[in-house]
């Protein structure tokens, strides 16, 4: 009997199983994680008194009527209801009141909230005391265009404050370099043509994982929060398990940057080479809500495999594909090269997660972990599978007995490169 090694995957709000033999584990990709800071609260309060290339958030409040504070939605790990409380607080020692401040949650062009899932993501306390609404983005206000062509097309109300405060965590973006800053606004808050110009820029030379320089796609994004005038941030870190491992407070770039060296330590891991097959969880809710989210696990899991190579990716994908013209580009399409092909003829917005996983399925074998039905996964161009021991079963009859496995228990906020 082969010797083996048992892993627990997470998987939705539970986990699922797989015992690997020895012989072909290859490597296990986890993040270096930082420890959690013993107090959070503090770690939030201590980053919102010495802030990084900016005046205090309390200065800069001082005399605003109309304060506007930009959270993540229900698709993001970020912990606004710890966030939240202390940043209420400095405004409150500016003078500033509570029925002065909305908190606005940034859909970008994802679905809107339940009542429930607001009051859940900032916190009883919070969505008690000041107004809490999501984004909508029908309801945009023309500010310009950026340098690169993109309509700045702003949530009316976010538009019309007199102080406007972004909020998010850190984690890398598969085309944006990172998560965090500015993105808070755009997309958070911005028109789908905003979004849909600006996304167009995901497939330009430079924009990628762990890029914030030259990257174009982050570069528009920097340029409309500047020309909005967003003008505080306040970001934190997280490590595998959730924890804060570091907030930054500041100015939008300055501050995004510090965090983003925080980011490199833990989620940035050298792999010794391409790998024959990749066990990639997303990480588990939120992360792999939908296929729509699932996908950043693929990606990064693109990064490990060899041409020609398996990747299972584990996923719930409880809401199924999560959305709709992403959907219908899947399912229109005859084959892998397909999307790809339509995305650089027209940039849609949604569709273009669709040319994303095409991209990788070109190169690689698609095996998916999921609660989606069966034959919905076959027509998009994966196959099936309940579990992932049956998944590595198959994977390993057809890669032979010899093939080499990296797992990848967060795929999507682990990037791995192999090592000059």
């Amino acid at each position: 009997m082969a010797e083996t090694q048992k892993f627990q995957l997470k998987y939705g709000r539970g986990y699922q199983e797989v015992e690997i033999p020895k012989k072909n584990l290859m490597s296990v990709l986890y993040p270096e994680d930082i420890e959690g800071v013993p107090d959070e609260e503090a770690e939030i309060r201590r980053a919102l008194a010495n802030p990084i290339a900016s005046p205090p958030l309390r200065e800069l409040a001082r005399g605003k009527e109309r304060v506007a504070i930009l959270v993540s939605d229900i698709t993001r790990p970020a912990p606004s209801h710890k966030m939240l409380p202390p940043l209420l607080d400095e405004l409150n020692a500016a003078g500033v009141r509570d029925d002065q401040i909305t908190v606005y949650f940034g859909l970008g062009y994802h679905r809107k909230h339940t009542e429930e899932e607001q009051r859940r993501l900032v916190g009883d306390e919070v969505f008690e005391r000041v107004r809490c609404i999501d984004h909508d983005r029908d309801d945009c206000v023309n500010l310009g265009t950026t340098s690169r062509g993109t309509p700045i097309e702003v949530f009316r109300p976010v538009a019309e404050s007199d102080l406007i405060i972004g909020t998010g965590n850190l984690e890398i973006h598969y085309r944006a370099g990172y998560s965090g800053g500015y993105k808070a606004l755009m997309p958070g808050v911005c028109s789908k043509n905003t979004v849909q110009t600006n996304h167009a820029w995901k497939f330009r030379p430079g924009s990628g994982p762990g890029i914030n320089e030259g990257n174009p796609l982050r570069e528009d994004i920097e340029e409309v929060g500047e020309l909005v005038g967003l003008a505080f941030i306040l970001n934190v870190v997280l490590n595998s398990r959730k924890e804060i491992v570091k907030a930054v407070a500041g100015h939008p770039i300055k501050a995004h940057r510090e965090g983003c060296l925080y980011i490199d330590k833990m989620y940035k891991r050298p792999i010794p080479q391409l790998a024959d097959i990749v066990i990639a969880s997303c990480g588990g809710f939120p992360k792999d809500i939908n296929l729509y989210q699932a996908q950043k696990g693929l990606d990064n899991a693109g990064f490990a495999v060899r041409d020609g190579g398996i990747i299972i990716l584990v996923g719930e994908c409880a809401e199924g594909l999560g959305e709709d013209t992403f959907a219908e580009w899947m399912l229109r399409a005859e084959n892998v090269d397909q999307p790809v092909e339509w995305i650089l003829e027209e940039f849609i917005l949604g569709a273009h997660k669709a040319a994303v996983i095409c991209q990788v399925l070109q190169r690689a074998k698609g095996y998916l972990v999921s609660a989606i039905d069966p034959q919905l996964v076959k027509d998009i161009f994966f196959h099936p599978f309940a579990t992932v021991a049956e998944a590595l079963e198959k994977a390993l009859e057809e890669m032979g007995p010899e093939a080499k496995i990296l797992v990848m228990p967060y795929a999507n906020s682990t990037l791995p490169s192999v090592q000059e």
